[in-house]
């Protein structure tokens, strides 16, 4: 087998975040859940702090591959400067989290800190985020991963993947359950991991679940809250 040279180091190093960070059908038969996100978002914070982590209590993640992306609305400038819809405070704390899930790639660790910031943006205190690492009990490297830049580039990398949803986003919290966007229906995102889970035998959590499975899936959520994309300004993407 031949080495490669330095040069062919980036394509490389290209490749590898493209397969780690792509959605792809797991092995083990499991859901892949996507949750594209902004950190600052109430409505994003709320769904995470108050149902998506159902998923832990109930039992339901041992049937599902959980994918937190965290950037959301933001758009990159021409000079290749991030905006984000809630401010500079939004874009620091996307990349916090993005760099989180890269160092903690194990779900529940990285999920633990996500839900405790997510907790303290409910609570109007997102500047107490740091307390998370404690909380969560994981050390406080994705700051440093932050300060370093490396943080950047996996944002740009989330940013990639968000644009090119197909159909495109129009909001967030905006949650796809293996390749079905469920648009206003997030927050019943349960009864659809449930409908589409074909291992044996079924999660005890979708027993309940599914007895309720009409309503859930034929339901109109018009009430729903969101964080409507707007139209960036002076933007690349």
């Amino acid at each position: 087998m031949g080495c490669l040279s330095p040069r062919d180091a980036p394509a490389v190093t290209a490749l590898l975040m493209l397969l780690l960070l792509s959605p792809s059908p797991s092995a083990s038969g499991k859901v892949t859940v996507s949750v594209y996100y902004e950190a600052l978002c109430p409505f994003c914070a709320n769904f995470i702090v108050y149902h998506l982590v159902k998923l832990f209590e109930n039992g339901l993640i041992s049937a599902v591959n959980l994918r937190m992306i965290p950037w959301g609305n933001a758009w990159i400038q021409p000079d290749g400067a991030f905006s984000c819809q809630h401010g500079p405070d939004e874009c620091m704390l996307n990349a916090i989290e993005a760099c989180t899930i890269s160092i903690y790639p194990d779900t529940e660790k990285h999920f633990r800190f996500i839900h405790c910031v997510e907790g303290f943006t409910v609570q109007n205190r997102h500047n107490e985020w740091t307390k998370c690492f404690d909380i969560a009990q994981l050390s406080a490297i994705p700051i440093d991963c932050y300060r370093n830049g490396h943080g950047k580039l996996l944002e740009k990398s989330y940013a990639y993947e968000t644009t090119q949803l197909n159909p495109p986003h129009r909001f967030v919290p905006w949650v796809i359950v293996n390749d079905k966007p469920l648009q206003e229906d997030y927050q019943n995102f349960m009864a659809y991991v449930c409908k589409a889970y074909n291992g044996s035998p079924a999660p005890d959590a979708c027993r309940s679940i599914m007895l309720d499975d009409r309503h859930y899936l034929q339901s109109d959520n018009v009430g729903s809250q969101v964080c409507y994309v707007t139209p960036p300004r002076n933007a690349t993407s």
